[in-house]
């Protein structure tokens, strides 16, 4: 599955908590995330912008965890980003992480952070505070399947496609 996305960076979380709340955008998610980022000992996966991570999820509106194992790969990065994604929920990290390494790969980072989500139409607004070590300041990820309403997202939420940002997270604080 394809993903399309931008970023805008250092923005005022409960400035664009309100916007989500005037445009009637539920919130979807409270979370927080252990991300275990994985490659090969040659990076051969970082190399060609990509990577297998593992998810810890702490889902803060039903105090559930889930687990979960991914592939990404960036495939565009003109006006959006877009990722090819690979997801599937599994029953355990542990188990999750020793699969990747019994394919040779290895833990290469950790990355924890809250995720706060609110669903537009078919369009997350994703508002991402990480730890600081890794990102120092606040932003929103909008991620959606169609890049018109993407668009009006970035829009109604008062910016401009200007102020929109198709770099991953590691290209922006130069991680990569």
């Amino acid at each position: 599955m394809n993903e399309i996305e931008t970023k805008i960076l250092d923005i005022d979380v409960d400035d664009i908590r309100k916007k989500a709340k005037k445009l009637n955008a539920p919130m979807v998610k409270s979370e927080n995330q252990i991300n275990k980022i994985f490659d090969f000992p040659d990076k051969r996966l970082v190399i060609s912008k990509g990577y297998a991570r593992i998810r810890i999820v702490e889902n803060l509106l039903d105090h559930s965890s889930h687990y979960y194992m991914t592939t990404k790969k960036i495939i565009s990065q003109n006006k959006f980003k877009i990722m090819q994604e690979n997801e599937t929920e599994i029953f355990d990290a542990i188990s999750g992480e020793n699969i990747l390494r019994s394919l040779g790969l290895e833990l290469i980072e950790t990355v924890k952070k809250y995720r706060e989500s609110y669903q537009y139409k078919n369009t997350l607004i994703e508002i991402d505070i990480n730890d600081k070590t890794f990102c120092p300041f606040p932003y929103i990820e909008i991620e959606s399947k169609d890049e018109i309403e993407l668009e009006e997202v970035i829009l109604l939420l008062g910016y401009t496609m200007e102020q929109t940002s198709s770099k991953s997270i590691y290209e922006i604080t130069g991680k990569a």
